[in-house]
């Protein structure tokens, strides 16, 4: 039976979501693995609810959300900002990694953007002496100013990256991204380094999106509507995700529904606020429902009249697989949220984007009473991700 280190890294609950994902599609393609977990939290919950293995040592994994929240600034992220300041939690998770690998007898690891593995093997703090397989959804940091410090600093990340080529031209690891090459923007990673998407063509493989669920089979709203408790009135779920980020989105929201309320009296609007933020935190109307973490939040968006949203990559590549209407705003600052998703969404004709500092309660009640229970003509994604990416890494298992 072959022994599987699976890191889930990154913010927030999207990468976990497509990872059981996968890890499931892996038990299907081979019946003969035996996977263990590396998490923080709320990651960890979500692959303990599961009925998941996980490893002791997570509780010594360095949780990336509580740095991303310190760095956040309302509804602003900018992902330069936290890639220096987390840069000591990574060091202190790849040493973790090296001790886990070490005790144990582990075959393969795969990782979901697990950078601490990355940036210390290119620094040479971390020798992998088994396959790795490395997941990405988005290659390079863009500058979101024309700040020269986050020039520098952009550069100086980029030509790390530019260098995981040493990785991944080792016959025994390999780099899934999961996408299309149309995700990574056809430009340098800086001054005298590659070209991106070049480089990805060259290095990484191609697998597509990778969802949990069969969207055909939440076609008939009516239904799902009953199966979840829903009545017939008018609804739209609001989601933050699985960090904090993002309060002030939903309590807009909140402001909104006032207006809109109006011209729909029997309005239903639900706030999701996700693990870490406190539902009493928000200041929003009486008659709002407010949600802490939602399970299977798809099937819920598959019920919904209307989403508003921030610009993560797997809640608004679920909106778009169930064609339902929805608002989004990217993160300001999130460079692969302003950029790498919002043009997928724009390429796919999904979604109506709005940013947060341009919006104000008038404005989105607008968009609400414009988008609500509007049809969609969304494009068709490519969903099969899960089973090319599995039938890629065989020669592991």
């Amino acid at each position: 039976m072959k022994k599987i280190l699976y890191i889930s890294g990154s913010l927030g609950l999207g990468h976990i979501t497509r990872d059981l994902a996968f890890a499931e599609e892996l038990r299907k393609q081979f019946s003969d693995l035996d996977i263990y977990w590396l998490a923080a939290e709320p990651a960890c919950s979500v692959i303990a609810q599961a009925g998941e293995k996980i490893v002791a040592e997570s509780d010594l994994y360095i949780n990336d959300n509580i740095k991303a929240e310190a760095v956040a600034k309302g509804s602003e992220l900018n992902l330069l900002k936290y890639a220096f300041r987390s840069l000591r939690e990574w060091l202190h998770n790849a040493e973790l990694v090296k001790q886990i690998i070490k005790n144990k007898n582990f075959d393969l690891i795969i990782g979901d953007e697990t950078y601490e593995i990355i940036v210390s093997t290119i620094l040479g703090r971390l020798k992998l002496n088994i396959p790795f397989v490395m997941m990405y959804d988005f290659v390079g940091l863009d500058a979101m100013s024309i700040s020269p410090v986050e020039q520098i600093g952009i550069y100086f990340w980029n030509r790390i990256w530019s260098f995981d080529y040493k990785i991944f031209k080792k016959e025994k690891n390999i780099a899934l991204f999961i996408g299309e090459v149309e995700d990574i923007p056809d430009r340098r990673f800086g001054f005298l380094l590659p070209n991106r998407r070049e480089y990805a063509k060259k290095y990484y493989n191609f697998i597509g999106y990778i969802i949990p669920f069969d969207a055909k089979k939440y076609i008939d709203k009516k239904s799902i509507r009953k199966k979840l408790g829903y009545g017939e009135e008018p609804l739209i779920l609001c989601s933050i995700g699985g960090t904090s980020i993002g309060k002030e989105l939903l309590e807009l929201s909140g402001k909104a529904y006032t207006i809109v309320k109006e011209q729909i009296p029997n309005l239903h609007m639900i706030l999701v606020c996700g693990p870490r933020l406190s539902a009493e935190s928000l200041r929003v109307p009486d008659d709002i429902e407010v949600r802490q973490y939602v399970p299977a939040l798809y099937e819920h968006f598959a019920a919904c009249d209307l989403a508003i949203v921030q610009g993560g990559g797997t809640t608004t590549l679920e909106l778009t697989a169930l064609k339902r209407p929805f608002i989004y705003f990217p993160i300001e600052g999130h460079s692969e949220q302003e950029i790498v998703i919002a043009g997928r969404l724009q390429r796919y004709d999904s979604g109506i984007r709005m940013s947060y500092h341009n919006t104000n309660e008038e404005s989105l009640a607008k968009a609400i009473i414009t988008n609500i229970n509007t049809s969609v003509t969304y494009k068709d994604i490519p969903v099969d991700g899960a089973e090319v990416g599995a039938s890629l890494i065989n020669k592991f298992i």
